[in-house]
């Protein structure tokens, strides 16, 4: 187990709804942590179910699952008097790149090259969407904002999986480059980069999950595994993973990540036995009805 939209929006600009509305994180959380991969849709009385335990009103499950049918992130049939949802490919592809960054990928960059990619880009004041999706792109990739629209990321980006979909790629300048000698790195990423906010995270994180005199001896694994992947996800979304050696000595993400796999190991037994006694149906028979 295990990361508003249009056709033709992209993971970032997915994600970067989450979180403002908590409902629709823990739901993306649940369909990429014990869904992903099974091939099977869900009933909708599993996901009140669960998202019930882990703090989600039933108003705001229903509501959720509404707003992401209409938007084409859930696909909705229905047999009996039972509905079930299912990933659509777009949400699909998001789960694909959380699992990814919740499992394979490192909290710090440990294995930096000393590369930049650096991009800089101008849009007519007409194309705010596209500005804005852009933006949120660039962010989810890593990037940092420098100065003067000049925007960089460590290591090698695919530019142009920034730009698919949204017709800037005319309008996009991308290099590569490393830095001089007598450039102050560590100046250029506390430049470019919150970094007490994105410790702030971490912090808050370890805070909430750290001290078991704030827990109860946890009696539904599932929930509480749910709600920790959330909360992890949400810590990491906006990291890019910046070069170890250009962090403070005190980064608080790899405490946080360590305390994120003990607990997760902890409450994975009894949240398996939870996701396995979902009602679901295979996808193959969800593609024969519509709702």
């Amino acid at each position: 187990m295990s990361g508003e939209v249009v056709s033709e929006e992209t993971p970032a600009a997915i994600d970067e709804d989450v979180d403002a509305r908590r409902p629709q994180a823990i739901l993306l959380t649940f369909l990429g942590g014990y869904l992903l991969g099974r091939g099977v849709h869900v009933a909708t009385s599993s996901l009140v179910d669960v998202l019930g335990r882990a703090g989600v009103s039933e108003h705001a499950t229903r509501s959720t699952v509404s707003r992401m049918a209409r938007r084409d992130q859930l696909h909705r049939v229905r047999r009996g008097r039972q509905v079930y949802v299912g990933s659509t490919p777009a949400t699909r592809e998001v789960l694909r790149d959380g699992e990814a960054r919740l499992w394979r990928t490192d909290v710090v960059n440990t294995h930096w090259d000393g590369s930049w990619t650096l991009l800089s880009f101008s849009l007519p004041d007409a194309w705010a969407r596209e500005r804005h999706l852009l933006r949120a792109r660039l962010t989810w990739a890593g990037f940092g904002p420098l100065q003067g629209g000049l925007w960089i990321a460590p290591g090698d980006v695919d530019v142009g999986a920034l730009a698919d979909g949204l017709g800037v790629e005319g309008r996009l300048r991308a290099f590569s480059a490393r830095a001089l000698e007598g450039t102050d790195v560590d100046t250029l990423v506390r430049d470019a980069w919150d970094l007490p906010a994105l410790a702030a995270r971490y912090e808050a994180f370890r805070a909430r999950w750290g001290d078991p005199a704030t827990h109860p001896p946890v009696t539904d694994p599932l929930a509480a595994q749910l709600v920790l992947q959330t909360d992890w996800l949400q810590a990491i979304r906006r990291d890019p993973r910046l070069p170890r050696r250009h962090l403070p000595p005190d980064w608080p993400a790899e405490p946080a990540h360590a305390l994120f796999r003990e607990l997760y190991t902890s409450y994975e037994r009894g949240a398996r036995a939870g996701a396995a006694a979902l009602d679901v149906i295979p996808d193959e028979e969800a593609a024969e009805r519509t709702t």
